[in-house]
């Protein structure tokens, strides 16, 4: 294969890749010191995520003309129904149960990015959607290990809880290789993709938004003046 779509995907994460204090969650989750609350609130937003972004996916893979763009969204989709059934464990946890998570009211910070995605599936070529959501998935990939880590070391959270956070956490090299070849197919077809890097620097700023929206709502838990 030509190196084309890694090119493009390799110098997109590399100018993307968050910088080490611009989420200001995961690591008060890393140190233990994020009130359950927040991680309860966690859970409940991530609710609202992953039931849009399954539809988003699906809208994605139905607005494909590639074959393999539609199974490779269609996957998407089912993966975020297996993680769905994984959050309730989470949200437990933290003490919600399903009325709960259907009561608690979504912050706009939070909900940006699955309206985004939303924007995307609707208005996105698919294949530079393709290649900013793999550029993405990398660094929510680094944040759910460390999470994963934390809510066993620090919460006493076990493997049911945590199964969420472990789902996103383990690299999936056969979905990167997919997405490639759905990137590459595009750009042979005279689909240049020149628009992946603009998706994929939105949807890192809307997922950083994602995590400090909940940042914030820590600090005022914690006593401190939310930035």
């Amino acid at each position: 294969m030509s190196r084309t779509a890694r090119d493009l995907l390799d110098t997109t994460r590399r100018e993307l890749a968050p910088g080490e204090h611009e989420n200001r969650l995961v690591p008060l989750v890393a140190q233990g010191k994020a009130p359950v609350a927040v991680l309860g609130a966690l859970a409940a937003e991530q609710h609202h995520v992953i039931t849009s972004d399954w539809r988003s996916f699906l809208t994605l893979a139905a607005r494909a003309d590639q074959q393999d763009a539609r199974e490779f969204f269609s996957g998407l989709g089912q993966g975020e129904g297996l993680a769905l059934g994984k959050l309730a464990a989470f949200a437990s946890a933290c003490g919600l149960d399903a009325d709960a998570v259907r009561a608690y009211e979504p912050m706009a910070g939070c909900q940006a990015y699955p309206a985004y995605q939303a924007w995307l599936a609707l208005n996105g070529d698919p294949v530079d959607v393709v290649l900013a959501l793999v550029a993405n998935f990398s660094a929510w990939g680094n944040y759910c290990a460390t999470i994963t880590r934390a809510l066993r070391e620090h919460y006493g959270f076990d493997d049911e809880a945590c199964g969420f956070f472990d789902f996103f956490a383990t690299p999936s090299p056969e979905m990167e290789e997919q997405a490639l070849a759905v990137a590459q197919n595009g750009i042979d077809a005279g689909r240049p993709a020149d628009r992946a890097r603009r998706y994929g620097r939105l949807l890192q700023s809307y997922e950083l938004m994602f995590w400090n929206t909940l940042a914030d709502r820590a600090e005022v838990f914690l006593g401190q003046s939310p930035r």
